[in-house]
């Protein structure tokens, strides 16, 4: 690969400052090499022609995105989804056909985490539909919890193509979102569903099964960690561990034990 060259890398600093927003996220280029550069421009050029006046005067999502309310100061889960639908901070926006941006009570005591929309949840806009929802239907009342009594979300509000996993920079992207969800409803705990959500969540590449039977933190809320529904569906007998992972989630909502002694 070729050098870095500090005339590209300063070049390119200046247009993506006139050009991007990035929620406060600098746009690091110390190290980048020219190729990195290059690639950089190529994206900063596609986000400034999104966000270019249309030709009768109105504005496109991303000049949107620079002007309107920001992420953090959405007042209400509403004006949050509104955000979600017109993003473009990632380039997941293109290829989705509905975002999902979660559902579920407002004030929920608890938030169920999962990885990111597949081709159903891309389909109805909705979050765990198909037979990984009514499973995680069926979990949740057995501890007592109706699904309109929580509220549903994922890491991502775009569903990845083919189902890929998720990239860091839709993670990063996305995150904010998720930030401000919980911000708005307080909850008590956080149920995350599958290993990459938990990962996510608690920043680590430990195995699910080490996460597992402890309560850890994400932004000062509480986490529960265990299998998502789609995978009890593979692996009934993992039901048995994701109930009992439940029960933590239970015992911590009707003040049960200590539970700072639980949290790691």
């Amino acid at each position: 690969m070729s050098p870095p060259d500090a005339g590209a890398r300063a070049l390119a600093r200046v247009f993506l400052e006139q050009t991007l927003s990035a929620e406060g996220n600098a746009l690091m280029l110390e190290d980048a090499t020219r190729e990195e550069v290059v690639r950089r421009l190529a994206a900063a050029g596609r986000a400034a022609r999104a966000g270019a006046v249309t030709p009768s005067g109105g504005r496109t999502s991303s000049d949107a995105m620079a002007t309107g309310p920001k992420i953090a100061e959405a007042p209400n889960l509403e004006t949050l989804a509104a955000l979600v639908a017109s993003c473009s901070r990632c380039t997941l926006h293109e290829s989705r056909k509905n975002p999902v941006f979660g559902e579920g009570a407002a004030d929920a005591r608890v938030v169920c985490v999962g990885e990111a929309p597949g081709a159903r949840e891309d389909e109805t806009g909705r979050p765990f539909v198909g037979r990984a929802g009514h499973l995680l239907d069926r979990l949740l009342m057995s501890i007592g919890l109706p699904r309109t009594s929580v509220y549903i979300c994922n890491v991502l509000k775009s569903r990845p193509p083919r189902n890929r996993d998720p990239l860091p920079e839709e993670v990063s992207a996305c995150a904010p979102y998720l930030l401000r969800q919980l911000a708005l409803i307080e909850p008590e705990v956080i149920i995350a569903f599958g290993a990459f959500a938990a990962r996510t969540l608690l920043e680590t590449k430990s195995a699910l099964g080490r996460l597992r039977g402890t309560v850890h933190r994400y932004s000062g809320y509480p986490v529960v960690a265990t299998y998502h529904p789609a995978a009890l569906l593979r692996n009934p007998g993992w039901i048995r561990p994701t109930w009992e992972d439940l029960q933590i989630a239970r015992r911590m909502l009707d003040g049960v034990g200590d539970r700072e002694a639980r949290i790691g």
